[in-house]
């Protein structure tokens, strides 16, 4: 028997075919405008464990030139290392997993096509394949927070298809980032703590910006410290809540300061420049920050120029929707707060996420959830595993329905697990819009389950209004999936 989360993959599935579709074909139909894609140079320093590359044929040298804009700068450390300076922008998990992709799954292609094209097709083979698993994790998510199949699979539908899906279908490092981040938040709303902090701190060795998923644990740590203080009297309790959430956020942010740390003893202790790099002399000496703002501008307000305007029209879709996610869930949150005490909204949150952990924990549910049960009854038929499945899965229902029936109006309203959504996104669009360059705001927000929940919320609502929003949403959409496959694909700038 098929789930939504079924419906879910397949959907995901169809749209990276899609997408690829879309841009081979804008390949094949117009010419690149930049072709130094396919410029290779030796590595600086050739490794002894490098595998060999074969002579160059016109389909290694197609399959390489589909690593354009920041997909070079991916596909170089994973060949030669991290050589340059402005290399270690890029950080390290998506060139180590194709580079050990390369050298294990798809090594048998070495010979044929080259290391480098077999590199850049592990990269687009892995980064379609993270996609479908990220588009399944965030329905799993969205069905946490939400509580509303409906929704959570309208919200899916439109990650399926969200506006930057050329770079979750190229050589960037976006669909791992989505995966760690969706997979690690849904793991820790369960209640699986240790799997959610290994897969968010994975997510902060893709993109920086996955260090911020500490503050999920911070919040969680909140709830659980009021809890113990103020509701069951444990002041130990309260403080031991608090220093395991300090814990595993230093864990989440270990592997991006870790490759910091990394930079500083290859540039500046054992680099051969002549003279040490002004970042070396700082008091904290952190070289992502020193890159950002040397070799590409990014600074406060540093990109308010007028010549930016057209990047600054290029984002306001994304951004307009962002800023309208925030103030709608604010809104939800200020309406749940005056109807409903604090006090009694934190007890409920701790309640659904006791009754999220009572049901994942039968036969690991947690890590196989709504398919491998479906699979199971469907292939073995055994009655006694479904009888023991559904006394379990009843007692949790049980306690789920009363905890719902207890706390029907604030169901329908919202939750206060919604806050640190809110919070995390109004952060992204604040730094997207005042301090990066405001283009790349398309992709920096496109793992925001916020932005989808409420782009869902308008699709669904039955005025007028929100009918014609809705049906701006999706033109948005679409247009922004074909501009990016004819215009990304072909070296053109996009976002």
């Amino acid at each position: 028997m098929a789930t939504p989360v079924d419906g879910v993959v397949r959907l995901a599935a169809a749209s990276r075919v899609l997408v690829l579709s879309l841009s081979l074909l804008a390949r094949l139909l117009f010419r690149p405008y930049d072709t130094s894609a396919t410029l290779h140079p030796p590595c600086l320093s050739s490794s002894p464990s490098a595998p060999s590359s074969s002579p160059s044929t016109n389909l290694s040298a197609a399959i390489s030139s589909l690593a354009v804009w920041d997909g070079v700068h991916f596909a170089r450390p994973a060949e030669c290392g991290y050589e340059y300076e402005q290399s270690f922008a890029f950080l390290p998990l998506l060139p180590a997993s194709i580079a050990l992709l390369a050298r294990s799954l798809f090594a048998p292609l070495v010979p044929v096509l080259g290391y480098r094209a077999v590199l850049v097709l592990s990269g687009y083979v892995l980064n379609n394949v993270a996609f479908v698993a990220a588009a399944a994790y965030f329905y799993r998510l969205s069905m946490l927070i939400l509580k509303d199949r409906k929704a959570a699979y309208r919200a899916s539908v439109l990650f399926c298809f969200n506006p930057a899906s050329v770079f979750y279908s190229s050589l960037y490092s976006e669909s791992l980032y989505a995966l760690f981040s969706l997979g690690g938040l849904f793991y820790l709303f369960s209640g699986a703590n240790t799997v959610a902090v290994i897969m968010l701190a994975l997510s902060g060795s893709a993109r920086s910006n996955g260090a911020l998923n500490a503050g999920y644990f911070c919040f969680q740590a909140l709830l659980q410290a009021y809890d113990a203080a103020v509701q069951k009297k444990r002041p130990l309790l309260a403080v031991w809540a608090l220093v395991a959430a300090a814990l595993r956020s230093i864990f989440i942010l270990l592997p991006f300061f870790a490759f910091q740390a990394y930079g500083y003893l290859n540039i500046c202790v054992h680099g051969s420049y002549e003279e040490l790099r002004p970042w070396c002399k700082a008091k904290v000496p952190l070289l992502y920050g020193f890159i950002q703002s040397h070799y590409w501008g990014v600074g406060f307000l540093r990109y308010f120029q007028v010549k930016q305007l057209p990047n600054f029209l290029l984002a306001s879709p994304v951004l307009s929707l962002a800023v309208y996610s925030i103030i709608h869930y604010t809104k939800m949150l200020h309406q749940l707060f005056r109807t409903t005490s604090i006090h009694r909204q934190i007890i409920t949150a701790l309640e659904e996420r006791s009754v999220e952990s009572c049901k994942g924990s039968d036969d690991t549910t947690v890590l196989r959830s709504e398919h491998s049960t479906g699979f199971t009854n469907k292939a073995h038929g055994n009655s006694k595993v479904k009888q023991r499945k559904s006394v379990a899965t009843g007692t949790a229902s049980a306690m789920f329905h009363d905890t719902m029936l207890a706390n029907k109006e604030i169901q329908d309203e919202g939750s206060i697990l919604l806050l640190p959504f809110v919070l995390h996104l109004a952060f992204m669009t604040s730094t997207a819009f005042f301090v990066m360059h405001v283009q790349v705001s398309t992709r920096f927000l496109s793992a925001s389950p916020p932005i989808y929940w409420a782009a869902a919320h308008i699709l669904a609502s039955p005025n007028c209004s929100s009918k014609r929003w809705g049906y701006l949403i999706c033109v948005y959409f679409i247009a922004y999936i074909l501009l990016g496959s004819l215009l990304f694909s072909n070296f053109y700038p996009f976002t």
